[in-house]
């Protein structure tokens, strides 16, 4: 799953914020959930429409892009 389809910028949801495609939940949510100790099971508890797979994916796409050696 690439980026685009885990994620949506529109201004029409929430003024442009990113989100998780097909959901209202800003990207950033999961990142301050997990930056204030939660779980990656309460963060999705919390917010349903998002799939286990969406969050992992996103996670491991972030992982990727930081740790990715300078060229």
């Amino acid at each position: 799953m690439t980026t685009d389809e885990l994620i949506t910028v529109d201004p029409e949801i929430l003024g442009g914020t990113p989100v998780f495609r097909g959901t209202r939940v800003p990207v950033k949510t999961l990142f301050e959930y997990l930056e204030d100790n939660y779980t990656l099971d309460e963060f999705l508890e919390c917010f349903p429409t998002v799939t286990k797979e969406m969050a992992t994916e996103l996670l491991e796409s972030s992982r990727k892009a930081v740790l990715k050696p300078a060229a």
